[in-house]
């Protein structure tokens, strides 16, 4: 996979993803400011390396954060990277989920040698939580963020 800084219209192209059901509570809305967020340096696009097809995205450290973890207090800490991913909508359920984490893990790790990543994720995406968990990551607490559960998550390197 080919990991590279978000560019423009990559940002405009994953504001026009929409996910199915309960999943469109990740859909992002195509504004300026989003934009300028998705190429503000900490999104990353991941594409196939064989024919540079966009498979999907991560941010790196307060994007990657929820406000209601933040408002709690839940993201201090050493040598912990806050990470936030996304997979293409119509690549979801796949079974692409390992391969994709794996990447983003692996660059994360190899460029900027943390010593845990972190992720928030929503109670209700059981699929996250269930690659996270085999992956490696620990729940580490619960929070509530505008309505929503989420569970904060611990990988060591």
């Amino acid at each position: 996979m080919l990991i590279q800084p978000l560019a423009h219209a990559e940002a405009e192209q994953i504001c026009n993803w929409r996910y199915d059901g309960e999943y469109s509570f990740y859909d992002i809305a195509d504004s300026p400011g989003v934009i300028s967020e998705l190429t503000d340096g900490s999104y990353y696009s991941v594409k196939t390396a064989d024919e540079g097809e966009l498979i999907g995205f991560f941010c790196l450290g307060p994007h990657a954060q929820v406000p209601g973890g933040q408002i709690a207090g839940l993201y201090g800490g050493d040598g912990i990277i806050d990470i936030g991913i996304g997979l293409r909508p119509d690549l979801v359920g796949q079974g692409r989920g390992s391969a994709f984490l794996a990447a983003v893990t692996d660059y994360t790790v190899g460029t900027f040698r943390p010593r845990r990543l972190r992720l928030s994720v929503a109670t209700f995406n059981r699929r996250a939580i269930a690659l996270y968990t085999k992956a490696g990551y620990r729940r580490l607490a619960a929070f509530d963020s505008y309505g929503t559960e989420f569970w904060l998550m611990l990988y060591t390197i």
